[in-house]
């Protein structure tokens, strides 16, 4: 049950100031139940509480690593100082919110990853040093303030104990301040001040009106906001190599998400007994997500039958129809915000028709055929290169193709991909489509390292009405999407205790049912 998110008769929850130093006002109506203002019921309630214990936690397994990141970056940039939001709650309606998660860059540069407090603010101020790095956030209310009771948004009542200066200062091995002082920090912005703009709107508002001020203008010139720019895409492109922390949060993440895959086959009677089955199939993995890691690491796709040939299919409202195959996309995302990314396709009924056997074999003859390619010194593009040329060979053998399979594969021909539209490739890690503001000659030209984390997920996806194909392959789609990672000299994939070929996912479907 959603509890009455309620305010008090005497507007407890203190001054609604401007900026992020703003206590939050909760979102209710005065027409609602509210919290008693009455002086009698303020002092019994601020009275009768055992002492806190502030026990100080050992810092985390991630902090060393962040401290290093933080390092980095302040080398990139002498004299600028930095802010970078964790970003605000994002309403859902009316006064409920979504769940909270703060922006990837500040997790990567605090390590506070899912513990991150909503408005939390990360400043790196220039010192002779090279900077100094304080986190902001609200810390939590005294028993003797309204504030705790009072504030659905951050009341202990409402969501429970928070942490304070000191237990987040030892935790992560970083500087803390109030979120109130974060203003006069703010109030210093010049044009040496650059901000993650996408983070935080309010944050960043109020850092381009101080610009304005500093620069007595009335407009930020573009190399402000510039510079801005390159801050997001320096951010991006430093989280191309994965340190030894990312790299053994994504293979737990990954392990978590091959028992969500083992869930939903154990599942599988109830699955298809439902008329919207697919739904099951969502909500048996999200189940695993929040019971071994945060959360999912984006919406679960559940397409069965021709949904499988609708690429990003999370409607999940489906049938889940033995005979058919059933293509489940979905990733474990950890406490720590690294997220798997896999893609299974599935014989419902547990055994690969004719057809259905030719067209995955394909598509993992492609992930084969780009996975053996992968080491330290080629580019990225290749990957996709190698999956295409299968795709291409295979499609003109079946006669699909128009042309030849070396004439669709000609930079002005591309017939082939008629039936993947999609990259091959992309980048993983805090986000599922990790280091998306690199530039390109960083990314899709770029020179794998070791270290680097990424997917290879070809597919084959013949749409129901398409009329380029025997109808035998209509409405049949299949990707196997897989996890890499880059080593000294050569390449692993991180998921391939996940059951890939036909015959043995066809001997994990019949093992677990």
């Amino acid at each position: 049950m959603a509890t009455d998110t309620t305010t008090t008769d005497t507007a407890a929850t203190g001054p609604e100031t401007a900026g992020p130093e703003a206590t939050p006002a909760p979102r209710a109506t005065s027409n609602r139940s509210t919290t008693p203002g009455s002086d009698g019921f303020k002092e019994y309630i601020g009275s009768g509480w055992a002492p806190r214990e502030e026990t100080l936690p050992q810092a985390r397994a991630q902090a060393r690593y962040a401290a290093e990141r933080r390092a980095r970056l302040s080398a990139l940039y002498p004299g600028k100082r930095l802010v970078i939001p964790a970003g605000s709650l994002k309403q859902r309606s009316n006064d409920t919110d979504y769940a909270f998660r703060a922006h990837s860059a500040f997790a990567w540069l605090t390590g506070w990853a899912s513990d991150s407090e909503p408005g939390s603010v990360l400043v790196f101020e220039p010192s002779a040093a090279g900077h100094e790095a304080t986190l902001y956030f609200r810390e939590r209310a005294g028993r003797d303030s309204d504030e705790f009771y009072a504030n659905p948004e951050i009341g202990e009542f409402w969501i429970g104990p928070r942490p304070s200066l000191a237990q987040v200062a030892s935790d992560l091995g970083l500087a803390t301040h109030g979120l109130a002082d974060v203003e006069a920090v703010l109030e210093a912005t010049d044009e040496n001040t650059l901000v993650l703009r996408e983070a935080d709107a309010a944050v960043t508002e109020r850092i381009d009106t101080l610009r304005l001020i500093s620069l007595d203008s009335h407009e930020i010139d573009s190399e402000t906001h510039e510079n801005d720019d390159r801050l997001a895409r320096d951010l991006s492109e430093m989280r191309l190599v994965k340190d030894e922390y990312e790299i053994a949060q994504l293979r737990l993440a990954i392990a978590a998400t091959a028992q969500g895959f083992t869930d939903i086959i154990e599942d599988l009677p109830r699955i298809t007994a439902h008329e919207r089955g697919e739904r099951l199939v969502e909500g048996i993995f999200n189940g695993r997500a929040r019971a071994d890691g945060n959360a999912v690491g984006y919406d679960t796709i559940a397409a069965s039958g021709a949904h499988a040939c609708i690429l990003h299919w999370t409607r999940n409202d489906g049938p889940v129809v033995p005979g058919d195959l059933i293509l489940i996309d979905a990733g474990v995302e950890a406490e720590s915000y690294y997220t798997a990314d896999i893609t299974r396709t599935l014989p419902i009924a547990g055994r690969f028709t004719e057809t259905q056997f030719l067209v995955y074999e394909t598509v993992r003859e492609a992930a084969d055929a780009a996975f053996a390619v992968v080491r330290p010194g080629i580019r990225f593009r290749e990957i996709h290169a190698t999956a295409m040329e299968v795709i291409a060979r295979r499609t003109a053998e079946w006669g699909l193709l128009p042309v030849t399979a070396e004439e669709a594969l000609q930079a002005d021909n591309q017939h082939h991909r008629r039936y993947m539209v999609h990259g091959t490739s992309h980048h993983l890690g805090l986000d599922v489509h990790d280091c998306a503001q690199a530039r390109r000659e960083m990314y899709l030209d770029g020179v794998l390292e070791p270290g680097m984390t990424f997917t290879i997920e070809p597919g084959l996806y013949f749409q129901p009405d398409d009329l380029t194909v025997p109808e035998k392959f209509r409405g049949i789609g299949v990707r196997i999407e897989d996890n890499i990672l880059v080593t000294a000299d050569g390449a692993e994939n991180l998921s391939a205790a996940i059951p890939r070929t036909a015959a043995d996912v066809e001997a994990w479907i019949a093992r677990l049912n």
